[in-house]
């Protein structure tokens, strides 16, 4: 399977985090996605219908950072890959999910989680 729908740079606030101050102050996360499924029949038809309606997953990705009450970044990349795979059309995911300031000293870069996923 080569074809692929790329979903890049969803953001959200949430807070999620071992440490106290991240679960009470809060972060900003960044999520990338490859979602993979056969696009011919979307390509032939023109449909919506036919395809993934990656709207949808954007808001509910965002929903889901900013409700979920979890510590570790691996548990909410679980969580958004299964948000995706309940599409029928979905037959893989890879899910980035970034914390983009993450509180260790003297430390400016980020740290990312990624998981794939398949349909059963």
């Amino acid at each position: 399977m080569k074809d692929a729908i790329y979903v890049n740079g969803i953001r959200a606030f949430g807070y999620l985090g071992v440490l106290p101050e991240e679960r009470t102050m809060g972060q900003w996360f960044n999520v990338d996605l490859i979602i993979q499924l056969d696009l011919s029949k979307a390509g032939a038809s023109d449909r919506l219908d036919d395809t993934y309606d990656y709207c949808n997953a954007v808001t509910a990705i965002q929903n889901c950072i900013q409700t979920s009450n979890v510590q570790l970044l691996e548990s909410a990349a679980e969580r958004i890959a299964a948000i995706v795979l309940t599409a029928d059309r979905v037959q893989q995911v890879q899910v980035r999910l970034t914390k983009l300031v993450p509180p260790i000293p003297d430390f400016s870069g980020t740290i990312t989680v990624e998981v794939t996923r398949s349909s059963r």
